[in-house]
C-alpha cells in the first residue's frame, strides 16, 4: 500500500499533487502561462503546445487522480473547460453511429440536449430512473452505461458495484458522474467504474468562480481516447483556473465537512414539518436512498431537496431567504438555493426547491431557513 492510500482524507487534500520539493521553489508553483514551449530537434517531451498539455494542468491531474483513486497505479486524470467538457468527452470518444448508451432520465438537467446530439449522430439512447437500480433493465445491447449518483436534483441513488458489473458482463463500459458526491464521499472507480467523470466547478473547488471538468480513468487505451476528444474539441481549461482549483482543493476536506454536517442538520431540521414534502438527503437514516448510499459513500454531500406546495409559496420562500443566494449550481462556501422548474428541463414540481449548504454557522442557517418557510406561508 502507498503512502498515499494510508492517509487521511485532510491530508490527502493538502498535499495531493505537489511537486517534489526542490529548494528555493515554491511549493506550488504558480500558474504556466504558455501556448508554446521551446522545442529544438526532434519533438519529445511532455510539454509542446498549450492545447496538448500544460504544467499547471499537470499538477491538477496528478491531484484529482490521487482523490479519487489514492494508491491505484496506473491512474489518469485529464481536466477539461467545465463539467460539460468533460462529460461530452467520454460520451463521443466512446461512441459511434450504431451504438447504444444508457443514461438516467433523472440527471442533470442539459441531459436532453445531450440526446438530442447522441440521436442526430445515429447513437441510440435509452434512459431509466436512478432510482432501484432501473437502469439495469435496458442495459442489453449497450456500449456505455451512465450513472448518476446521487442524481442531480432529485438525490436518488443507485447501487453502482451492482450496476458496473452488470453492464461489464453484457460488454458495456460504465462511467459515473461524481460530482455531488466529490472523491471525498464516493470513488466510483473502486466500485467498478471505468470512468469517474465530475464538474469541478462545484464542491470540489467550492468558491462558486471557477468552470472546470475531470475525467479519472484507470485504462490506459481508454484514457488515450477521451485525451484524443480533448485535443481534437480543444475543450481546455485555463491554467489560472487550474492553478486556482489545486489551490482550493487544500481545503475540500475541512469545507466538505462543515457542509455536508450543515446539510445534514438542515434535513433533520426540516423533516418534521408539514408545509414541505419530498424531502431527499441520502444522509437521513429514513431517506429511501440512505441504506445502499451508506454502503458505497463516505459523504452524503451538501445537497437537500423538498418541494414547497406551489409555485408562489417556493419563490415566496426564495426571497425571504437572508443568508442564502437565489443562484444555480451547487457546492459553494456560501448556501445557495433554487427553484428549480425555473429552468425547465427538471422533471420536478414548480415549488421544488435544490438548496446547497454552505459552511456557515449551523444554527444561523437552519434558522434562516425555517424563518424563511414560515414567513413564506404567512
Amino acid at each position: 500500500m502507498t503512502q498515499s492510500a494510508q492517509m487521511g482524507d485532510g491530508t490527502r487534500a493538502v498535499r495531493a499533487g505537489l511537486p517534489k520539493a526542490s529548494k528555493n521553489e515554491p511549493t506550488l508553483p504558480g500558474p504556466v502561462f504558455a501556448a508554446h514551449f521551446h522545442l529544438p530537434g526532434d519533438v519529445s517531451g511532455p510539454y509542446t503546445y498549450g492545447r496538448d498539455d500544460n504544467p499547471t494542468w499537470t499538477h491538477l491531474e496528478r491531484a484529482i487522480g490521487e482523490l479519487e483513486a489514492p494508491g491505484q497505479e496506473g491512474v489518469d486524470t485529464l481536466v477539461f473547460a467545465s463539467g460539460m467538457a468533460a462529460i461530452s468527452a467520454v460520451l463521443f470518444s466512446q461512441l459511434k453511429a450504431g451504438d447504444v448508451v444508457v443514461l438516467p432520465s433523472d440527471g442533470y438537467q442539459v441531459f436532453p440536449l445531450v440526446r438530442e446530439q447522441l440521436t442526430a449522430f445515429g447513437i441510440e439512447v435509452r434512459t431509466a430512473p436512478t432510482g432501484g437500480d432501473a437502469q439495469l433493465d435496458v442495459l442489453d445491447g449497450a456500449k456505455l452505461l451512465w450513472i448518476e449518483t446521487p442524481s442531480n436534483p432529485g438525490l436518488d441513488v443507485c447501487n453502482v458495484r451492482r450496476l458496473a458489473e452488470a453492464a461489464h458482463a453484457r460488454g458495456a463500459l460504465v462511467a459515473v458522474d461524481n460530482t455531488l458526491a466529490t472523491p471525498l464521499g464516493q470513488r466510483p472507480l473502486e466500485l467498478g467504474a471505468d470512468f469517474s467523470v465530475a464538474s469541478g466547478t462545484k464542491q470540489l473547488t467550492g468558491h462558486g468562480d471557477i468552470l472546470l471538468g475531470y475525467v479519472t480513468c484507470l485504462d490506459a487505451e481508454l484514457t488515450a481516447s477521451v485525451r484524443g476528444w480533448r485535443k481534437i474539441v480543444g475543450a481546455i481549461p485555463g491554467p489560472m483556473e487550474a492553478w486556482l482549483a489545486h489551490r482550493s482543493l487544500a481545503t475540500l476536506q475541512l469545507r466538505a465537512e462543515r457542509q455536508n454536517a450543515n446539510a445534514l442538520a438542515l434535513a433533520l431540521a426540516l423533516r418534521g414539518r408539514d408545509d414541505i414534502e419530498g424531502l431527499r438527503y441520502p444522509g437521513l437514516p429514513d431517506d429511501p436512498s440512505h441504506k445502499i448510499a451508506a454502503q458505497q459513500m463516505r459523504r452524503f454531500g451538501c445537497v437537500v431537496s423538498f418541494t414547497l406546495p406551489t409555485r408562489a409559496r417556493g419563490q415566496r420562500f426564495m426571497e425571504a431567504l437572508r443568508l442564502v443566494d437565489d443562484a444555480t449550481s451547487f457546492g459553494g462556501v456560501r448556501s445557495t438555493a433554487e427553484r428549480r422548474r425555473r429552468w425547465g428541463g427538471d422533471d420536478v414540481s414548480e415549488g421544488f426547491i435544490r438548496f446547497s449548504a454552505g459552511a456557515e454557522d449551523p444554527d444561523d442557517l437552519v434558522a434562516d431557513v425555517l424563518r424563511a418557510l414560515d414567513e413564506a406561508a404567512a
